[in-house]
């Protein structure tokens, strides 16, 4: 019985689909409840595959996480965004764990945190490498609690393993981490693309939805489609896990032609540089359509994915006419329960024209630099900004400046630049640049000020305006008011607004000395810790100072009383 099992590893490995060997009892669980996952490894997010397991923590914060292992913490992370408050702890047997969106770190790791805070007199400090020999750990070590910091959606606890040479990422479910899950993913949409000048779907150039029925548990099928040339397919799809109603992500695609395996992908590892090419492996276009991710079971050239294992013509069907051909789609989650969907099809030549391509004046050469001005914008792309050559729409109406639509995905960033020659002076200093989009819904981007311009850097095609912030931003005391005795209050909440072109920064001062304040950018409550400082006498000044982007600024001053 071995002989035959490892017969039929050594098969899966010629394939590439069997997984490194990783190992399965060395980490423990960083959480002492149930595990179940809100987001799975490799899930795709915006712009991005989701590089670690989002950990539930029953709508709570403040569980205690503890080191799955011994080690030393190697990194530390506060930001205002992203990961919030983050710890890195690397471990002599080659990987870093990290764990983000924590509501505080343990002593001495937190007052090591305020310290430099303090001393920077600044809340978001970004990275901090503390030598090994300043924080060892020793499994099942407290090192923090969970919370809701940075960009996170929800109390929960974000976790990852790296290999912390590479710092390659690696699905944490492998080793050793086993969440209940005896569910199938699901099938959403199917969509069959034309991928060649003459291929045709049911007589027609255009993609097409089709439509499946289920023959059995687990397992679909389409009705025939009449295809030829070159074509591809394409899957929206999620699955979940037991005891949660979240929508995660799949963990492995594969597609076979009359039984032979032409496409496979799985999410076991993958490096932080190459999740921008998310973009190229899914249907892009669908996406910012219909806000739904379609996953091609086909590679195009300009992705540079690991993701892939022994492509076949890179997953595209060449269909020729009066053959028949068995596409059979197999979608699967780490515990291997899978779900297939089968596409009979029919080579038919079609005798349809070949319809000519739509062309604007403003054509991009993918491999050169391009730049085009209309009125008094201008927009200029670097060298491989567009992963290939194409036809953009440039126009500017109503001093809204269209820069094509969001619907192809870019590598770098590019330049939108305005001229400011017909603005006052004050007019100049209120200005900003916003995504307009959605006109009800302007967003500011992030602007910046040369004399007589505007300019903004940014990923987005989309439609731009010149916008002017006039109003102050908005501060209100939450809970305390002007005079008032605070001894019985732990902290200091006060809520603040600015509905234009957003905060920029704060400065909060008690005595003319400057205060940390935790900001809650999803709630806009700034918050003070009485325990960070022992206040001299009773009567105390409380000073904020509030900016926006574009530089008004709003001064709230008030006295409490503390013993």
């Amino acid at each position: 019985m071995k002989f035959y099992s490892f017969l039929f590893l050594v098969f899966l490995s010629q394939f590439g689909f069997t997984q490194h060997q990783y190992p399965k009892n060395y980490f423990s669980s960083p959480l002492k409840i149930p595990i179940v996952l809100s987001g799975t490894f490799g899930e795709l997010r915006s712009n991005h595959f989701h590089s670690g397991i989002d950990i539930k923590t029953q709508g709570k914060e403040g569980i205690p996480i503890y080191a799955p292992a011994d080690g030393h913490v190697s990194r530390i992370k506060i930001g205002q965004y992203g990961f919030g408050k983050a710890i890195y702890i690397e471990h002599p047997n080659g990987y870093t764990t990290v764990y983000a969106h924590l509501q505080k770190f343990k002593n001495p790791i937190q007052q090591y945190v305020k310290f430099i805070q303090y001393k920077k007199e600044k809340y978001a400090i970004g990275n901090i490498f503390p030598k090994p020999e300043k924080f060892p750990i020793k499994k099942g070590d407290i090192i923090g609690y969970t919370g809701d910091t940075g960009g996170s959606g929800g109390p929960h606890l974000h976790y990852e393993i790296r290999n912390t040479k590479t710092e390659k990422i690696i699905n944490p479910l492998l080793f050793g981490i086993n969440p209940k899950d005896n569910k199938r993913p699901t099938i959403q949409k199917l969509i069959a693309y034309p991928l060649s000048d003459d291929a045709r779907i049911d007589n027609s150039t255009n993609k097409a939805v089709l439509q499946f029925k289920q023959v059995e548990e687990g397992k679909y099928i389409t009705d025939r489609i009449n295809a030829y040339g070159i074509i591809g397919f394409g899957v929206s799809t999620f699955d979940r896990l037991n005891g949660a109603t979240n929508k995660n992500g799949i963990y492995s695609l594969e597609m076979k032609v009359n039984g032979t395996t032409v496409y496979y992908h799985d999410v076991e590892t993958f490096s932080f540089s190459e999740s921008k090419f998310i973009n190229l492996l899914i249907d892009y276009k669908h996406y910012k359509k219909y806000k739904k991710r379609v996953q091609k079971t086909h590679k195009v050239l300009e992705n540079r994915l690991s993701l892939y294992k022994n492509l076949v013509n890179n997953g595209k069907i060449v269909i020729e006419n009066g053959l028949n051909y068995t596409v059979e789609i197999l979608i699967k989650d780490l515990k291997n329960n899978t779900t297939s969907i089968k596409i009979p099809v029919k080579g038919v030549k079609s005798n349809l024209i070949f319809q000519q391509k739509d062309t604007t004046n403003f054509k991009i050469t993918a491999k050169n630099f391009n730049k085009f001005q209309q009125k008094n914008s201008i927009i200029a792309f670097p060298k491989n900004t567009f992963y290939k050559d194409c036809f953009i729409d440039f126009k500017v109406e109503n001093g809204v400046t269209k820069v094509h639509t969001p619907t192809i995905p870019l590598d770098k960033r590019y330049t939108l630049t305005f001229n400011t020659t017909h603005l006052t002076d004050l007019q100049k200093q209120q200005v900003y640049i916003a995504n307009v989009d959605y006109p009800k819904y302007p967003r500011y981007v992030s602007t910046k000020k040369k004399f007589n311009k505007v300019y903004t850097s940014t990923k987005s095609l989309g439609s731009y305006k010149l916008l002017f912030d006039t109003k102050k931003p908005y501060i209100k005391l939450l809970n305390f008011y002007n005079k008032q005795w605070v001894t019985k209050h732990k902290k200091l909440k006060v809520k603040i607004i600015d509905k234009e072109s957003g905060i920029r920064n704060y400065h909060a001062t008690i005595n003319n000395q400057w205060v940390l304040m935790e900001f809650n950018h999803k709630k806009g409550i700034l918050t003070y810790d009485f325990s960070d400082k022992k206040l001299v006498g009773s009567k105390h000044l409380f000073k904020l100072v509030l900016s926006d982007n574009v530089g008004n600024t709003k001064t709230l001053k008030a006295t409490f009383f503390r013993k």
